[in-house]
């Protein structure tokens, strides 16, 4: 099997509790309530140990755990694989972890999550971020109701003592009663280097519409007079409503911890609709897959390894505004 093995346990905590966190609207989003979370992950619906020879077998059992918990028809699964077929390996969002995914439709039947943890990391083809150890599927009926599902998971992962707590789960019962304990926990606070300084001569006090906590943005990359209008940056996926909301959520929790929350808006949106948003946009950031499928759209197109990191994120920003 292709693919060094990889401390599964590890990956499955480290790597998806900051990119659910993406859902969260940047942590004040209204979280569902416990029963709701429990019933989108059935104890049916994970699986630990899971033997499987290659990404598509990854996704396939991911997709029969859906199939057989209600949540969506085999129709779904094949969606899943046909969008890493023809968009490529984004949704190794980061280092070990996949999220397997498409867009909603017929073949889903309500909202639901699957969990498959590999005995043996598997390749998906992606250039930094496999081997993958970890596969999470959320089948959704539409995109607020998939937000609502990953925002409720955001809120319980992030918190560092469930993250030991998940490490140590030897079954699926055992995952959804640390998940069920963990409701009333508080959210982990965002993990991000030292906000930007002031650029030198730069006043204390906002500059057009930038807040005085950081470096004033300044015109938009690529062109004159931003006024006081918010920037936009867009975030880009095969489907615009899985990995790139990852990517959105991240940005937004360094955005905040900036205070430009109120200057920067973060789209998340889709390959065919980001080639007409670009001009209204100051930059995109996305995956080396996606970005090669844009090409040239007017824009500075920038490249993000790891969806979940605020480290890569904050250097991205950076760079766009050149603070």
């Amino acid at each position: 099997m292709p693919g060094a093995r990889r401390g599964n346990r590890l990956v499955c905590v480290r790597y998806v509790a900051p990119f659910l966190a993406w859902a969260g609207g940047r942590g004040r989003a209204r979280i569902p309530r416990m029963a709701e979370l429990t019933e989108l992950l059935a104890a049916e619906a994970v699986r630990l140990d899971a033997r499987v020879a290659d990404w598509r077998q990854a996704i396939t059992a991911a997709g029969e755990l859906m199939v057989a918990t209600g949540v969506c028809t085999p129709a779904y699964t094949a969606e899943m694989i046909r969008n890493v077929a023809e968009n490529g390996p984004y949704v190794v969002v980061a280092p070990g972890f996949a999220f397997a995914h498409a867009r909603p439709s017929p073949a889903v039947l309500r909202t639901g999550m699957s969990w498959v943890r590999l005995v043996e990391s598997v390749e998906f083809g992606h250039e930094s971020n496999d081997p993958v150890g970890l596969v999470v599927a959320l089948a959704a009926r539409d995109a607020r109701e998939h937000t609502s599902a990953l925002a409720a998971l955001a809120r319980l992962l992030a918190d560092p003592g469930l993250a030991q707590a998940l490490r140590d789960v030897s079954t699926p019962a055992a995952l959804r009663a640390v998940i069920a304990a963990g409701s009333a926990a508080p959210a982990a606070p965002p993990s991000a280097p030292a906000a930007p300084t002031p650029l030198p001569g730069a006043e204390p006090t906002p500059v057009d519409g930038a807040p005085a906590a950081g470096p004033a943005p300044g015109t938009r990359p690529g062109r004159e007079g931003a006024g006081s209008a918010p920037h936009k940056i867009l975030t880009v996926c095969g489907n615009g409503l899985g990995t790139s909301l990852f990517l959105k959520n991240t940005l937004e929790r360094v955005l905040d911890r900036w205070g430009w929350s109120r200057y920067v808006t973060v789209e998340a949106t889709d390959t065919v609709s980001a080639r007409g948003k670009a001009a209204e946009a100051v930059a995109i950031l996305t995956s080396g897959e996606i970005a090669s499928a844009l090409g040239d759209v007017g824009v500075p197109v920038k490249v993000v390894t790891d969806f979940t990191s605020t480290a890569e994120a904050d250097r991205v920003l950076r760079d766009t505004y050149d603070v």
